[in-house]
């Protein structure tokens, strides 16, 4: 039996009538989704955020939805900026409006770290209005998950503080620093807390969410569509 028969009898377990899929053994107790419920994904822009940071999801998210999924996603910016300047150049726009209390899932995506006097999330950082932002939406049924260098901003949002997370090798120590209990895993997650490592791994940061919240079988069909199988480790509880 192969890694994705696994998760097909994982699925199996999950099934529940109407098509949507609640996961017995997720990291907290998800609402059961269907078309007329589905999962609110709203992923956050900012000037300087990283291109790939917020397509991954975008693509996995998007498939997901295209296989049946019961699954919404929209572009958010905190201060209405539109379009936001990402960090190779790509303007994104329109995004929608800031709107916390409309989502089950607010996915963070990182930027450029060197520096706080240029767009990226070291200047988010300095001017405060997106941690502040972070910090106000969280609540009881939302999942707050960041990717990369986004994770730093949920820590200056003091959502990472004593919790088992991870972000971007260059960063590592920032982050322990402000006291994330660094988890040296692909993706980490924590219930209501959800991170991921580099650039990359919010491919699998986003297929580990669809599996999570809409199952492991609709996972395995993105991936054969993507044609990308995740890598690393998912820590969980």
């Amino acid at each position: 039996m192969d890694r994705r028969d696994v998760l097909r009898v994982t699925a199996a377990v999950g099934a529940v009538a109407g098509g949507a899929v609640l996961m017995p053994g997720s990291a907290s107790a998800a609402p059961v989704f269907t078309p007329a419920r589905p999962l609110r994904v709203q992923i956050v822009t900012f000037g300087g955020v990283e291109e790939l940071d917020f397509v991954a999801p975008i693509e996995v998210f998007g498939m997901a939805k295209g296989l049946g999924g019961a699954i919404t996603t929209s572009m958010v910016t905190v201060d209405g900026a539109n379009p936001v300047a990402a960090f190779h150049g790509s303007q994104v726009g329109p995004v929608g409006r800031w709107a916390p209390r409309e989502a089950d899932l607010l996915v963070v995506p990182g930027g450029g770290y060197r520096r706080a006097d240029t767009p990226g999330v070291l200047y988010e950082i300095q001017r405060g209005v997106v941690p502040a932002a972070i910090a106000a939406a969280r609540r009881r049924g939302l999942t707050i998950a960041g990717i990369c260098t986004g994770t730093m901003l949920l820590s200056a949002a003091g959502l990472t503080a004593g919790r088992p997370c991870i972000t971007h090798h260059r960063a590592v120590e920032d982050l322990r620093a402000q006291g994330g209990v660094v988890t040296e895993a692909r993706v980490v997650d924590d219930g209501d807390l959800v991170t991921a490592g580099g650039i990359t791994s919010g491919l699998d940061l986003a297929l580990w969410l669809v599996e999570r919240f809409l199952g492991a079988d609709l996972a395995v069909q993105v991936e054969q569509v993507m044609e990308y199988e995740r890598r690393g480790t998912v820590w969980r509880r």
